[in-house]
């Protein structure tokens, strides 16, 4: 079995547009929510989101490129430049081996929407265009980043709701680990505009709180109402540990475990089950004791319920020994099918920068994230060892553990 290493890391999120401006909003414990008033306007209950800068792509790809990115597709364009960069892997390399991608998404909402509307007013469907149905596939971000990035290797989106992004770094992980490929681009995007979101609206599963946007997202916190969207895009590099050092290139971390569960239950309603068995196969396949963990990204998205019950399987999991726990989300907001990849990228940013990001917003426990040790502000930390969860609708889990190369 081979050794599977993370090379190359890119982000475009709400705290930051490259891997230094998200550095230093987790360092800092800065916010990138905000309110929306065009939710407002369109009939949301909550205009809480995360806000990212629409991409100007006009210098970096030719008008076919760019008509059939969708929203989300942008983002992780720029993501995929930034974490190739990161992995010093240039388009020689590209041509000369066969590199993979499997990216998460679930949605293309937008696009979607668009494209009937046009066919609706006009009654014609030759006026929505030619990129149209590359923006509306579910597959959109993995079609067009192996288009233009000419890449050969394996190519299928990941759909699995909010662990889209995780399971997507799990598969591409077994996919090296049993030989199949030696690189692969892997990441979650997530699209952040007011036609995508409205059904989860209309569930009342968004926090209300908009007195300050920026303390709304409350994980684990005693007076949580609910989560935020939000979204960009995050990819990380792949690759066997063998092509890494042949290459030169420098390791970031090792992907030692990945473990996964369905909850097997109610379609929305989380258990804790599920993610105490998709933390158990995590150690198992590691080989690590839950006594080395030292940092847990948590999927913790600020509801009432899902809180509750991953603070109960985390301490059942890792209670005798409490490694420090905190929920990025409290400053990004959910990043949904993004979100599985993106923390993966903030906790190795902590890892390379020796500090844990604070929870912020954690002010009163409730009587089960009070058994857990969250970090209300940023702490100093040398972390060899990290664990990430991501939970989603239809009782999907995943669970990854990362290490510094020993």
């Amino acid at each position: 079995m081979n050794r599977v290493v993370i090379t190359g890391i890119g982000i475009y999120s709400c705290i930051g547009k490259n891997l230094d401006e998200v550095r230093e909003s987790l360092f800092k414990g800065k916010s990138g929510i905000i309110i929306d008033p065009v939710r407002k306007e369109y009939g949301y209950r909550s205009g809480l989101t995360g806000f990212v800068d629409k991409p100007n792509l006009k210098n970096a790809l030719d008008r076919r490129a760019r008509i059939m990115l969708p929203e989300q597709g942008e983002y992780a364009y720029l993501s995929t430049v930034e974490a190739l960069g990161n992995a010093g892997i240039d388009a020689d390399f590209i041509n000369d081996n066969e590199i993979g991608i499997l990216y998460g998404n679930d949605s293309s909402g937008k696009a979607v929407i668009e494209a009937n509307d046009v066919i609706r007013q006009k009654k014609d469907t030759m006026l929505v265009g030619s990129g149209a149905v590359f923006q509306t596939m579910n597959s959109t971000v993995t079609m067009n980043l192996a288009t233009i990035f000419k890449l050969r290797g394996i190519n299928f989106t990941i759909s699995a709701a909010c662990a889209s992004g995780s399971h997507s770094i799990g598969l591409g992980y077994h996919f090296i680990k049993t030989g199949l490929q030696d690189c692969i681009v892997c990441g979650g995007a997530q699209e952040i505009n007011h036609l995508a979101m409205g059904a989860f609206d209309a569930l009342s599963a968004f926090s209300i709180n908009e007195f300050d946007p920026t303390k709304a997202s409350r994980p684990f916190d005693r007076d949580r109402d609910g989560l935020i969207p939000s979204g960009g895009a995050a990819t990380v590099i792949l690759e066997s540990l063998e092509s890494a050092k042949k290459r030169g290139a420098t390791i970031l971390g090792e992907v030692l475990g990945y473990g996964f569960s369905s909850n097997g239950g109610h379609i929305s309603n989380p258990t804790v089950d599920g993610p105490t068995r998709s933390l158990y196969r995590a150690l198992k396949d590691s080989g690590v004791m839950s006594s080395e963990i030292d940092y847990i990204n948590a999927h913790a998205t600020s509801t009432p319920i899902g809180d509750s019950s991953e603070a109960k399987a985390i301490h059942e999991v890792f209670g005798m020994h409490k490694p420090l726990v905190s929920s990025t989300k409290s400053m990004t907001g959910h990043e949904c099918w993004m979100a599985g990849a993106s923390e993966i990228v903030y906790s190795l940013l902590m890892m390379q920068n020796s500090f844990v990001a604070p929870n912020i917003n954690f002010e009163n426990p409730d009587e089960d994230s009070a058994k857990l040790n969250i970090a209300k502000k940023t702490i100093a930390k040398n972390i060899n060892v990290f664990l990430s969860n991501s939970f989603g609708f239809g009782g999907t889990n995943s669970s990854l553990i990362i290490r510094k190369l020993v």
